[in-house]
C-alpha cells in the first residue's frame, strides 16, 4: 500500500514529464513549420512568444472568466450551510499554511466543487449548493482539503497554463493549415527533404491539437490523484474524502451551469461521464478525471497503511 507522500511524488514526476512533452510539441510544430514553408527559423521564436502572451492573458483573467461562466456568487455567512463552508475553507487553509481563499457558491443542485485563481495569494474556492446540502462536515472537509491542495500545489496555475498551451497548439495548427492552403503551389511539387517535411507538417497539423488535448487530460487526471493524496495529508482522514466521492458519484444528473472549458477544474466530472472498471483505455484517455472508484480505492489504501 502506498502512502500519500509516495502518491504525491509519483504524480509530480508524471506532471513534469507531460509538461516537457507539451514544450516539445510546440517546438516541433515551430521547427517543422519553418522548414516546410521556408520561414528561415522565424516561426519557432514567434510561436514561443505567442505562447507566452496567450498564457499571460489566461493567467490574469482566467479565474474571472471561470467564476462568471458558472454564475458563482460570494458565500453568505448568514446562511448556515455557507457559513459552514466558509469555516471549513478557513480551517483547511490554516492546515495547508496558505492565505484563506475567497469562498464562492455555485447555484447548481449537482454536488461539485473547484478551485481557481493565480496563486495561493489570489485564489478562490467554489462549491455548489448541492454539495453543501449533501455532505456532512467530515466529508466537506475532505472535499475542501482537495481543493485547497490544488491551490497549495499550484495546480490552479498548472491547469491555466495547460489550457493555454492547448489553445496555442490549436492556433498554431490552424496557422499551418492556412499557410499551406494559401502558400505557393510550387512547394507541393518540390522533391526531396522539403517535400517530406511538408508532409510531416501537414500530419502534425492534424494530430497536434488531438495530442495536445490528450496531454491536457492526462495532466488533469494526474493532478486529481495528487490533490486526493494531499487532502489525505491535510485532514489525516482519507476516508472522509472517500465517502464524499462516493456520494458525489451517486448523483447521476449533469451540472446545469458547467461547460467543457471548466470541466477539468471540478473535483468530479460535471457531466457525469464517470468510468467503470470495464471502460476501455481509449475512454480513459479522453476523460477529464480519473475513475472515481480508483480514487476511492487509493484513499482506502492510504487509510489502511500510509500514515
Amino acid at each position: 500500500m502506498r502512502s500519500f507522500y509516495e502518491v504525491q511524488a509519483a504524480n509530480k514526476r508524471k506532471t513534469v514529464l507531460l509538461f516537457l512533452v507539451f514544450i516539445g510539441l510546440i517546438t516541433l510544430l515551430g521547427y517543422v513549420f519553418d522548414k516546410a514553408f521556408g520561414g528561415g527559423m522565424v516561426f519557432l521564436p514567434l510561436a514561443f512568444i505567442f505562447a507566452v502572451l496567450y498564457s499571460l492573458f489566461s493567467y490574469f483573467n482566467g479565474h474571472r472568466l471561470v467564476l462568471a461562466s458558472l454564475h458563482a456568487r460570494e458565500a453568505d455567512p448568514n446562511v448556515y450551510e455557507e457559513k459552514v463552508l466558509i469555516d471549513v475553507v478557513h480551517e483547511m487553509s490554516i492546515a495547508a499554511g496558505i492565505p484563506r481563499p475567497r469562498v464562492y457558491v455555485i447555484p447548481d443542485p449537482a454536488p461539485n466543487a473547484l478551485a481557481t485563481g493565480r496563486n495561493p495569494e489570489d485564489s478562490y474556492v467554489a462549491a455548489t449548493e448541492g454539495l453543501l446540502k449533501m455532505l456532512n462536515r467530515e466529508e466537506l472537509q475532505g472535499v475542501i482539503a482537495h481543493e485547497i491542495s490544488h491551490i497549495r500545489n499550484y495546480d490552479i496555475l498548472t491547469m491555466t497554463l495547460v489550457a493555454s498551451l492547448v489553445g496555442v497548439i490549436a492556433i498554431l495548427a490552424r496557422w499551418i493549415w492556412h499557410s499551406f492552403y494559401w502558400g505557393e503551389r510550387r512547394r507541393r511539387e518540390e522533391r526531396g527533404g522539403n517535400g517530406i517535411i511538408l508532409l510531416i507538417a501537414l500530419v502534425l497539423m492534424i494530430i497536434a491539437p488531438i495530442l495536445a488535448r490528450l496531454l491536457a487530460l492526462a495532466v488533469s487526471r494526474a493532478r486529481e490523484y495528487l490533490a486526493d493524496a494531499s487532502a489525505a495529508e491535510l485532514t489525516r482522514n482519507p476516508l472522509g474524502l472517500a465517502s464524499a466521492l462516493r456520494k458525489i458519484a451517486g448523483w447521476k444528473k449533469p451540472m446545469r451551469v458547467a461547460n467543457e472549458g471548466t470541466a477539468h477544474l471540478f473535483i468530479s466530472d460535471p457531466f457525469r461521464r464517470s468510468l467503470t472498471e470495464k471502460e476501455s483505455l481509449l475512454a480513459n484517455l479522453f476523460s477529464t478525471h480519473p475513475p472515481i472508484h480508483r480514487r476511492i480505492k487509493l484513499l482506502e489504501e492510504m487509510a489502511g497503511g500510509g500514515r
